[in-house]
């Protein structure tokens, strides 16, 4: 008896699809650059959308208005608050002697499902075309 409720218990479970459970791990680098003359970083986002020469893929708040952060640790703490997590970073140095600079790129991971955007954040570039296709 117990073979069989367990059989019938198993056929029950194999009929409901495991897809709607499905996530997906997406990227996206967060490149940051100290401001001149400033200890803040402007922050770019990179998660693979395309780009031209003059793209501002820098990140903005919900009133439109270009985020700046204290440094790549403010900018990682506000992207935690968005679900994203850190998986690496590396510095590239830019130039040399006293003209140099470093560029920090981090890495971030997020798990999305079929139905859930992947991007909870905007930049200025999104902005900017919301604002064209409304017209």
């Amino acid at each position: 008896m117990k073979k069989i409720l367990f059989s019938l218990l198993l056929c029950i479970l194999s009929t409901f699809s495991l897809d709607s459970f499905a996530q997906s791990r997406v990227y996206c680098e967060l490149v940051g650059q100290q401001k001149f003359l400033s200890s803040k970083v402007t922050v770019q986002v990179d998660f693979g959308q395309q780009t031209t020469l003059f793209s501002d893929n820098r990140l903005v708040d919900e009133n439109g208005d270009v985020v700046v952060f204290n440094s790549m640790v403010d900018a990682m703490n506000y992207m935690g608050g968005l679900g994203w997590e850190f998986e690496q970073a590396y510095v590239v140095t830019m130039g040399s002697g006293a003209s140099s600079s470093n560029v920090y790129h981090w890495l971030l991971s997020k798990y999305v499902g079929d139905e859930q955007e992947m991007d909870s954040f905007e930049t200025v570039d999104m902005v900017q075309d919301r604002g064209q296709q409304a017209k």
